[in-house]
């Protein structure tokens, strides 16, 4: 809404466009948005000011909607972002999804603990809060969005100039290598942790799987596959992932990015993950909390009455597992590699998976909030 609506400027919203964008929110919500999401560490997301998101939660709370930001770090400031959203939410009276919300970088390191204890106040004077997250420790993303804001602003085309200039691609290096762009989260970029998983242009396959080396190897990447290329960022925590799928107000998702030729494996195995690895083999969750946190309550986040618990009268999505063989299947090498100890997938009753074959069903459809029809 706001790249059709203010642009690609980093300026604030004029009262006009910002009531653009409040019609737009409704708009939306009305023919069955669950809610609004945002990228705010990427543009143009990232120049919209705390004041210009609450009234826009304004608008999604009176339709019932719920606010599911990616925020504003996931790095150095990140308990700070996270408040900032539990914050605005609140004034707006607007329930919070936190989208793939993890705790990353070395400043981050065992700090899980701080962010479900903000949660957690949070929780108990009333909010109406839910999280999700992956159970993997590196992220996924463009290698464009690594770069400061200010280098971002203008669009592609602008980007690409300012890449193309000299002087301009020093300032981009040092403030990723020395000040910490807000592009990564405000920490100086390792470029050791940056794994590319795919480019638009064939003639960069070969930098596919591969680590970066230095800014230069970045620059050459971003002019000439034109601000294609994918990453894989390793720069998570273990003991955080552990700490935070615990929670109960905690559901999986995956995040997953299809794209490129060696994608992240959470597009493929997320779930089964899960299942597989966090309840069969370590026992971090127990099978029936998993199943929870894996079906019925993100159903419920998503306010969609009749799914997400086997009982008469719901839909038929049901998925068949052996919880002695499910696992991902997909690995940091073979990324694609599909899921084992599923034989059989339901969608609205139809099987769509038959001992472990595709079916020809084409059974589902896009699953819409009751549209509003007002108050």
């Amino acid at each position: 809404m706001r790249a059709l609506v203010v642009g690609w400027g980093d300026r604030p919203a004029s009262p006009a466009e910002l009531d653009r964008m409040r019609a737009l929110v409704a708009e939306g919500l009305a023919q069955g948005a669950v809610g609004m999401s945002s990228g705010l560490t990427y543009t143009p997301g990232m120049y919209a000011s705390g004041a210009e998101l609450t009234e826009l939660c304004r608008v999604v709370a009176s339709y019932g909607g719920y606010y599911c930001p990616h925020h504003r770090s996931y790095g150095r400031g990140a308990l700070a972002a996270y408040a900032e959203m539990v914050e605005l939410t609140r004034e707006a009276g607007c329930a919070l999804h936190l989208a793939h919300a993890t705790m990353n970088f070395g400043e981050n390191r065992g700090r899980a603990g701080e962010l479900l204890a903000l949660l957690d106040g949070a929780l108990a004077e009333g909010s109406d809060i839910s999280l999700d997250s992956y159970p993997y420790t590196p992220g996924c993303t463009t290698l464009v969005a690594l770069l400061p804001g200010w280098a971002n602003e203008g669009g592609p085309d602008v980007v690409l100039a300012r890449l193309g200039d000299d002087a301009a691609s020093e300032r981009i290096r040092y403030a990723l290598e020395v000040e910490g762009s807000d592009g990564c989260h405000g920490v100086p970029v390792d470029w050791s942790t940056i794994e590319i998983a795919g480019t638009t242009d064939p003639a960069y396959g070969s930098y596919v799987g591969t680590r970066l080396r230095d800014w230069a190897t970045a620059r050459e990447l971003l002019l000439g596959d034109r601000l294609g290329p994918s990453i894989l960022q390793h720069v998570g925590h273990e003991e955080n992932v552990r700490a935070i799928m615990r929670h109960p107000v905690h559901t999986g998702g995956s995040d997953g990015i299809l794209q490129g030729a060696k994608p992240h494996p959470r597009a493929y195995g997320t779930f089964p993950h899960y299942l597989g690895h966090y309840v069969r083999e370590l026992g971090v969750l127990s099978l029936e909390e998993c199943v929870a946190h894996l079906s019925g309550r993100p159903a419920a986040r998503l306010r969609l009455p009749d799914r997400g618990t086997v009982r008469v009268g719901h839909r038929a999505d049901l998925v068949l597992f052996d919880p002695r063989t499910v696992a991902a299947g997909s690995t940091y090498e073979r990324p694609r590699a599909l899921p084992t100890g599923i034989p059989h997938v339901l969608i609205d009753g139809r099987f769509v998976m038959r001992d472990g074959r595709r079916t020809d069903v084409l059974a589902g459809r896009s699953v819409r909030r009751t549209p509003y029809r007002g108050r």
